[in-house]
């Protein structure tokens, strides 16, 4: 592969208000809300990492002070260490995660939106490298990112997004007459597809975005590279779940505590 992808950077949108999951919000952004005892950012930058990513930007916005401290401190959080209290130093003595990963933690506006916060994290961050991968701070999945970053290559396309057909939230009644003649409890829709996020991008679709506060990544920027011809999908039938609501949450830290999620790596 001509790009190592530990050289690819990883930017994730850390910055929302999460104003669906408020019960849990309040004092922490979405990225923040634990599933087991990590954060749910964490769980998604480890499945990059199981496929050999290990650059990542957080573009950060609504109390980025919490994710800083978060990382800031990750090494005595998961480690034993001595601290000289009148002269500050701190002795890491063995370090409890082999987490070789490089976090960049990017201010990107309070009230910025998703394609203005790529736009000014990628104007600092992306430094010369050819692609990168952009991805929400709320959604795990069991995706091959490898595999996906080869299908985007060999696509040719500026963009490559990660399709998903979730099943639906509610049971599908098939009807002849007023007679139900099927019923289906949450049916799987095979040829409707969603953006699941898990986006790679050429350097060249920087010019789509705009710094502007205004600036949505899912709206003028992809519908404008989908009416050029230059975003390409890969679908994905696996397992794919994101948070937005209490009940997501609840049924994510129910599988973590299974000890059987689908998108827990090694």
């Amino acid at each position: 592969m001509e790009d190592r992808l530990s050289d690819v950077p990883v930017f994730v949108l850390c910055g929302g208000l999460g104003t669906r999951l408020r019960e849990e919000t309040e004092l922490r952004p979405k990225p923040m809300v634990p599933v087991g005892n990590r954060p749910i950012v964490w769980h998604i930058m480890r499945t990059y990492a199981h496929h050999g990513f290990r650059r990542f930007v957080l573009c950060l916005g609504y109390k980025a002070e919490v994710v800083k401290s978060y990382f800031l401190n990750y090494a005595s959080m998961n480690s034993d260490f001595t601290v000289e209290l009148k002269s500050n130093n701190v002795v890491v003595h063995s370090v409890d995660h082999d987490q070789d990963w490089e976090v960049t933690l990017a201010f990107t506006g309070e009230l910025a939106m998703t394609g203005a916060r790529v736009a000014r994290a990628a104007s600092r961050y992306l430094g010369d490298a050819r692609r990168f991968a952009v991805t929400y701070g709320d959604g795990v999945t069991d995706v091959d990112l490898a595999a996906e970053y080869r299908f985007h290559r060999e696509a040719g396309t500026l963009g490559t997004v990660l399709g998903v057909n979730p099943p639906s939230r509610f049971g599908e009644l098939k009807l002849d007459g007023h007679r139900v003649e099927e019923f289906a409890e949450k049916p799987e829709f095979v040829d409707n597809w969603i953006n699941g996020g898990y986006f790679f991008f050429e350097r060249d679709f920087l010019p789509y975005l705009s710094p502007d506060e205004g600036c949505v990544l899912e709206r003028e920027p992809l519908i404008r590279l989908a009416q050029d011809g230059q975003l390409s999908m890969y679908r994905h039938r696996g397992y794919w779940a994101c948070m937005d609501t209490q009940r997501d949450l609840e049924q994510l830290n129910k599988l973590w505590a299974s000890g059987e999620a689908p998108w827990a790596v090694p």
